[in-house]
């Protein structure tokens, strides 16, 4: 169910009140018309035609002067309550906030505890906080910072490049109600609006060609032989050929999207997103494809990345990508677990 804001309410109630106010007014001016202005159906028809004529000129008379007395006082009595409507209206949305603002006490201690003694001297506790190594924070903030997301011709500068992936890193490894706004808001000091805004600037440098360009690339002949050698090594002289990996994973969402929900029910009974991702033994990821819905099976999937859409020109004849019973047999792709 929709919610109303208090601002909201405050403007209904007025109308209402206003409403109330008009009908009283119409229904008084009915009934002042009524006894002063319309002849009563139980008058006395053995009055002469004389007499009548003339009662009847006296009371048109009275009744138009009492007629147009009871109008000007309705008009005007109209014309108050109209008054304070839009008065009351006008003062109502005159200021930003209904109430007054109470100031929340903030402070952005542990945004530099984590960003300073955590990530030197603790980084086991900067990593339960955000997820990633301290190496791995860094390389990724240098890595966003000069997209365009994060610069503008404000007077007001925004807040570094590396507070905001804390939050929305933060943000990306919590759930429940550690991951709320709220929450998120007072923990490192910041508004609740501040909270969406770092965390949609973020979203969107990762998702830019950009970043993709910059973080993911395909295996130079020195990477991908060392790939070849330690699959020879693990496994047998024939197979070194196939020296990348290919699985996707499910990324459960906290509710059932509004657009297309059901199409993203997995089969773990949840929702979330499939996501593909392409990599070398020591987990180099080379390619990946994400945004489908929970549903679509892997080896549909599968079909949205950059290598099976250009595989031909990737592999040479001999070469190929490993993969689990879920993805099709191809010469360049080998299922080794198929029923």
């Amino acid at each position: 169910m929709p919610t109303y804001t208090e601002r909201q309410q405050a403007s209904d109630m007025l109308r209402q009140l206003f409403l109330l106010q008009f009908v009283a007014e119409m229904e008084a001016k009915e009934d002042e018309y009524n006894s002063d202005g319309v002849l009563d159906s139980g008058s006395d028809e053995s009055m002469d035609s004389d007499s009548s004529s003339n009662s009847s000129d006296s009371f048109n008379l009275d009744s138009s002067s009492s007629s147009s007395s009871s109008s000007s006082e309705s008009d005007s009595g109209m014309a108050d309550a109209l008054d304070f409507y839009v008065e009351a209206m006008a003062m109502l949305y005159a200021d930003r906030y209904v109430e007054d603002r109470q100031k929340i006490p903030k402070t952005q201690d542990q945004m530099e505890l984590l960003l300073g003694d955590y990530k030197t001297n603790h980084p086991h506790i900067f990593r339960s906080y955000l997820r990633i190594t301290p190496g791995c924070f860094d390389d990724l903030v240098n890595t966003i910072a000069d997209d365009d997301v994060f610069h503008n011709n404000s007077n007001n500068p925004q807040a570094p490049v590396s507070h905001q992936l804390v939050v929305a890193l933060y943000c990306f490894g919590h759930y429940g109600n550690a991951a709320s706004t709220d929450k998120v808001a007072l923990h490192f000091g910041i508004g609740h609006g501040t909270v969406h805004l770092y965390t949609r600037r973020v979203i969107k440098a990762c998702c830019s060609a950009q970043f993709r360009q910059a973080s993911v690339h395909w295996p130079g002949p020195d990477e991908k032989e060392a790939a070849k050698a330690w699959v020879e090594l693990q496994s047998c002289p024939t197979w070194r050929d196939g020296w990348l990996m290919v699985d996707g994973t499910l990324v459960p969402l906290f509710c059932r999207p509004g657009d297309y929900g059901n199409s993203f029910w997995d089969r773990k009974q949840e929702y979330s997103l499939n996501v593909q991702l392409v990599s070398t033994p020591d987990c180099q990821i080379v390619d990946y494809a994400i945004g489908l819905p929970g549903s679509q099976h892997d080896a549909t999937a599968w079909q949205d990345t950059y290598i099976w859409q250009h595989h031909d020109m990737l592999f040479s004849d001999a070469e190929w990508i490993w993969g689990d019973s879920a993805y099709p047999l191809k010469e360049w792709c080998q299922a080794p677990y198929k029923k």
